[in-house]
């Protein structure tokens, strides 16, 4: 299957860029390491460290599941809504 790259996508991808840095910083605010958060939410290491660069894949933005999103606010001790990023893009483009 071939790519998109529609500008829903890239907005996508910036979304997932801005959940990556929300994340890091939520995370060094906190005082954990990234093991420590992915330990304490159920997830391997690996997975969110990937998260943590904005992917799920290598080059496909990150899409977690709302129950990753709400085990990683509920490990950094915040609010969901600190985790998502404010600038929701318009996924209706599809």
């Amino acid at each position: 299957m071939a790519k998109r790259t529609g500008p829903e996508d890239t907005a996508w991808s910036d979304y997932a860029g801005q959940l990556a840095a929300n994340l890091r910083r939520l995370r060094a605010e906190a005082g954990l390491s990234q093991e420590d958060v992915a330990y304490r939410s159920g997830l391997t290491r690996y997975t969110y460290q990937k998260y943590e660069k904005g992917e799920s894949k290598p080059g496909t933005p990150a899409n977690p599941t709302i129950r990753t999103l709400l085990a990683m606010s509920q490990t950094l001790g915040v609010e969901l809504t600190e985790i998502l990023p404010s600038d929701v893009p318009d996924l209706r483009l599809r």
